[in-house]
């Protein structure tokens, strides 16, 4: 169900965003400077792979002391359960299924892409005087006709397709590395070289003295798995043509040396962020683009990514908002992916677009979001959900589910038949909704792991 973005309190009236953005005054009275934005994402993080969720077998200090200064959200969702269709989600504001781009799941091989047309967060924050940079995973489209610089960001540095090997920077097709549109070569484990390049354009920001939309995408923990020290491993999956999701790679330890270096290189980037005076100026969130993978802790939820059980798209989210946030608060309120461009853009006092998603600042501020029905679809195996207030409507395949998400988080005791009604009208609001998205391509890749690759998928060989 569409929600409009709403303009809150700390937001400037229209037309004032080009004083704001440089400190000017109207008669007597200051405006504010909009704050900075540092949007920080891991991929294929799951619910509870951070120590403050309930990760045991290792620890995430810098994250966990960033949800002591600001607020751990427990109902985030992400827009679908793979990268790339959460993506289109994320920049856009809207629900995936309105672009081409958002029915890849995920995008591989195609000549499909986020057309440079489509307003995001990044051209509408830029057209309010923000600087703009990219530094990380894009997939949303190869060059020449889509990428970060084509889509608003004034600055990319990072890798364009779904995964690249974390010593070799090899994507499948070969190097997979780039400054702005110019492929480049580096020396080095992939998370540290983000989290370097994100310090230098930190720097660079400061120097500029306006504000900006710094968006750190992380490959960390995505596939292939390889610690810090595992570039033996690198070798082998890339000597062996095992490409990188190899079904013989990676264990729990691999996977936690993986998360405590994500942790260690974002606590670099905290770090300079404090010491160029910035941090009480500046959002930073921290989530993930779906729910976990192969290692992952999804605890108290089951499923995984690429199904619409609540383990594939649950996520970890962490904010911290000077003066907005309440340190060491928590919200059960649920938000999602499309949400974050609205409530950056009102933040910002920018000029926005309609919007699936809505302005959570209300969340954020320890309140209440609008109630609303929250929607998804993936197209293996032909799975549907929504979910409105503590109830989920659930399809995968022919089977239909009615859970209780707030009493029973596992989706083990489906109520359909106890809750006629109340399941009937969930099924009818995702069929209407439904009818006002794209169909489905049967082009479109649509990933889904079998029994033959995941023993406790059995039954499962589509």
């Amino acid at each position: 169900m569409a929600g409009g973005s709403s303009i809150s309190r700390r937001s400037l009236l229209a037309g004032s965003g080009a004083l704001a953005l440089t400190g000017a005054t109207r008669g007597t009275a200051a405006v504010k400077r909009p704050p900075n934005i540092l949007f920080i994402l891991a991929d294929d993080l799951g619910y509870a792979d951070l120590s403050c969720y309930g990760r045991t077998d290792y620890r995430t200090p810098v994250l966990d002391r960033l949800a002591k200064q600001g607020m751990r959200l427990t109902t985030a969702y992400s827009n679908s359960a793979v990268c790339t269709a959460t993506r289109v989600a994320l920049i856009t504001g809207r629900y995936q299924y309105r672009l081409p781009i958002g029915l890849e799941e995920p995008l591989a091989g195609r000549d499909v892409g986020l057309p440079a047309s489509e307003p995001t967060l990044p051209s509408m924050l830029r057209q309010a005087g923000y600087a703009t940079a990219l530094v990380g995973k894009w997939h949303l489209g190869l060059l020449p006709r889509h990428g970060p610089l084509q889509s608003g960001y004034d600055h990319f540095w990072g890798f364009r397709t779904g995964a690249v090997d974390y010593f070799t920077h090899d994507g499948g097709e070969g190097p997979d590395l780039w400054d702005g549109d110019t492929p480049i070569e580096r020396v080095g484990y992939l998370t540290d070289l983000l989290a370097d390049r994100t310090i230098e354009q930190l720097g660079a920001f400061a120097r500029e003295r306006r504000p900006f939309l710094l968006s750190l995408h992380l490959s960390a923990p995505h596939w292939p798995w390889e610690g810090p020290e595992d570039e033996t491993e690198s070798r082998r999956l890339v000597e062996g043509k095992k490409w990188l999701s190899s079904a013989d790679a990676g264990d729990l330890a691999t996977y936690g040396r993986m998360v405590a270096r994500m942790d260690a290189q974002i606590g670099r980037v905290l770090t300079e962020l404090a010491r160029l005076g910035l941090e009480r100026e500046t959002i930073v969130v921290f989530t993930s683009d779906n729910g976990g993978e192969r290692f992952s802790n999804t605890w108290p939820f089951s499923g995984r990514k690429t199904e619409l059980l609540e383990g594939g798209i649950r996520v970890p989210a962490i904010v911290r908002w000077p003066g907005e946030v309440r340190p060491g608060s928590e919200s059960a309120e649920p938000v999602i992916s499309m949400d974050w461009a609205p409530t950056f853009l009102a933040a910002a006092g920018a000029t926005s677009g309609p919007f699936d998603g809505i302005d959570v600042a209300a969340a954020l501020a320890g309140g209440r979001v609008p109630d609303r029905t929250l929607f998804w679809r993936y197209k293996a195996l032909g799975q549907r959900a929504a979910r409105r207030g503590r109830w989920k409507y659930l399809r995968i395949k022919d089977n239909e589910f009615l859970f209780d998400v707030v009493a029973d988080p596992l989706e083990r005791a489906n109520l359909r038949e106890r809750e006629p009604a109340r399941f009937a009208a969930l099924k009818g609001e995702w069929e209407a909704w439904n009818r006002t998205m794209l169909p489905l391509d049967p082009k479109s890749l649509s990933a889904s792991p079998s029994g033959r690759q995941s023993p406790d998928r059995y039954g499962n060989d589509d």
